[in-house]
């Protein structure tokens, strides 16, 4: 049996797989060493977990996540996951598991629009080029977190509807203030703006939130995808962000001449078939 898990900085899925039967799956919180020390993993991870995780015995335990591209960083989840699982331990970034899970052996471009957002050329095999996220405060265009960020600030400075922000501040029961201490003086702000944005689904097709999404696809595509050949490689995308807003991800896509063959919620169902398939070589 091998432990798959996902993770983004919003929420992390697991899937204990036999052979090519998924035997079990849970979701619980994101997971990211850039905000989390080695014992908040680990409690995180033990108290969200079912206990049947922690007696099976695994062949492997394969975990792919926001911010495990840095060595250091993968120590930290790598010394954790060890301690609670006493099994072999295999740590990559959410960028090469986005790859794997949207084109298993095959080439193209892979895309994660989730809380952050980060892209890739993919060889079949490896990253052969990634343009820089640089996180939600220097980059990640296209994300849920910079949506967030967007429509926040123009609520603040009153440059949103003001019938959206009403509808806004009274559906998710937040004020001015709430809003200031979530960004600057709490754990995951980069969460905490992904989950507002969210607000925005049931509004898309309303003129000053599709440019808003729009505007941030727009983005992604100008200082990410056109840096790879991206006029000659299919493009697929995974991650909440993408899913929630797929139409207005396309009428980007058109707006740029191209199409994107998949966009997926998330990588993990590609990622099960990707490590089965390997398994059973």
């Amino acid at each position: 049996m091998i432990l798959i898990a996902d993770s983004s900085s919003t929420r992390t899925e697991w899937c204990q797989v036999e052979g090519s039967i998924v035997c079990d799956h849970s979701l619980m919180e994101g997971i990211n060493p850039y905000f989390q020390n080695r014992r908040e993993i680990s409690r995180c991870v033990r108290l969200q977990l079912p206990d049947s995780y922690f007696r099976k015995k695994y062949e492997e335990v394969i975990f792919y996540g926001a911010g495990c591209a840095n060595p250091e960083k993968k120590s930290i989840l790598e010394a954790s996951l060890v301690a609670q699982f006493k099994s072999p331990i295999r740590i990559e970034s959410d960028l090469l598991g986005a790859a794997r899970g949207l084109f298993g052996e095959e080439s193209g471009i892979a895309c994660i629009l989730g809380t952050g957002s980060n892209s890739c050329m993919y060889d079949g095999h490896k990253i052969v080029k990634n343009v820089k996220p640089l996180g939600y405060i220097l980059g990640d265009e296209g994300s849920s977190a910079v949506l967030g960020k967007m429509f926040l600030s123009d609520c603040l400075k009153g440059l949103a509807p003001s019938g959206l922000m009403a509808d806004f501040y009274q559906k998710c029961n937040v004020t001015a203030d709430d809003v200031m201490q979530n960004v600057y003086n709490c754990p995951f702000p980069n969460r905490f703006l992904s989950i507002i944005s969210h607000f925005l689904v049931d509004y898309q097709r309303e003129e000053y939130v599709y440019n808003l999404i729009y505007n941030n696809f727009k983005s992604f595509f100008d200082r990410n995808v056109i840096q790879y050949d991206y006029k000659n490689c299919p493009i697929r995308v995974t991650g909440s962000s993408a899913f929630k807003y797929a139409e207005i991800l396309n009428d980007v896509a058109d707006h740029y001449g191209v199409k994107i063959d998949m966009i997926q919620k998330t990588s993990l169902k590609g990622l099960v078939a990707y490590h089965t398939k390997k398994f059973e070589l």
